[in-house]
């Protein structure tokens, strides 16, 4: 995502877990005029306030918190799960991206938009088979609490999107996943941008559909 709004002219600040060189790295080394690349582990209360304090004085069109894990037998029922296992998949899915959200959001323009990486497992209506109960919960827990903040934000000009990317060959997504994401991250950017400047929350697929709650 970040090379695509790089190569729309975009300026990105892109965030990486720990000090291990990423592809991040790479981007930015082409790109050192549009990209920073900083720390953040979405899970740490103290790293979020940090890496706050260090874009204080800027302002973003575009805030987009993309953090996604899932148990190790995704196929576990919700019962077989353990408990250490739920907390991190909900810690990491559902709450650390909506408190960093609460902490950034200030820096985000007034008609700006803050999205989120959601998934379509986490629409209920579209549950008809079950499986990877852990993870369906963790997004669907996340989709209701970004309607919360919607709520709460009621009337606002900023925009809000949930992206329900689709099955793609990612780390998380896995070898078997049907589309790549050259296939892929254009159209997810795509409709970020088409969300500008239309304010409320949509949950929406990478073409734009909306995904049923």
């Amino acid at each position: 995502m970040a090379e695509e709004f790089v190569k729309r002219g975009w300026d990105v600040v892109g965030t990486v877990r720990g000090n291990s060189r990423t592809g991040l790295h790479a981007l930015a080394e082409r790109y050192p005029a549009q990209i920073t690349v900083e720390v953040l582990d979405i899970t740490d209360a103290d790293q979020r306030v940090a890496l706050r304090d260090r874009l204080a004085q800027r302002r973003f069109d575009v805030l987009f918190v993309n953090a996604g894990t899932a148990n190790q037998r995704r196929q576990d029922t919700i019962f077989d799960v353990s408990s250490e296992e739920f907390v991190q998949v909900m810690v990491t899915n559902a709450l650390s991206p909506m408190r960093t959200i609460e902490i950034l959001g200030g820096l985000v323009t007034e008609n700006g938009l803050i999205g989120v990486m959601s998934s379509g497992q986490g629409s209920v209506t579209n549950n008809e088979k079950g499986g990877y109960e852990l993870y369906r919960g963790s997004k669907a827990a996340l989709n209701m609490f970004m309607r919360s903040y919607a709520a709460r934000h009621a009337g606002g000009a900023r925009a809000l999107l949930l992206m329900a990317p689709g099955w793609i060959r990612t780390d998380l997504g896995g070898p078997d996943a049907p589309f790549t994401m050259e296939e892929t991250i254009a159209d997810i950017v795509n409709v970020v941008i088409g969300k500008q400047g239309k304010p409320g929350l949509q949950y929406l697929d990478r073409m734009g559909k909306v995904v049923p709650w």
